[in-house]
């Protein structure tokens, strides 16, 4: 027996669905995998660290969200202001 279009529908919207779970995993996965080899690099080079924590106060404007980064920002701000001791 063939297959109505109502269910042929559902099938392709359940298809779509799947698809767009699995197109969100990898974009989270991507951020992740960015975010971490950022945040890493920041903390080894002053000018990252500077550029990186000016950045995420101009853009993490949420409350929760600046919370969660505060001890990055102190880490970040300590690694900048670590090239102005090491050029007196």
């Amino acid at each position: 027996m063939a297959r109505s279009i109502d269910q042929q529908i559902a099938d392709a919207q359940a298809n779509l669905a799947r698809l767009k779970t699995r197109q969100k995993v990898s974009d989270t996965r991507r951020k992740i995998i960015v975010g971490a080899i950022v945040t890493t690099e920041a903390l080894k080079d002053p000018k990252i660290s500077k550029w990186l924590a000016s950045t995420l106060r101009k853009n993490a404007t949420r409350d929760v969200d600046q919370k969660e980064i505060a001890g990055l920002l102190t880490d970040l701000d300590a690694k900048a202001q670590s090239a102005g001791a090491g050029e007196a």
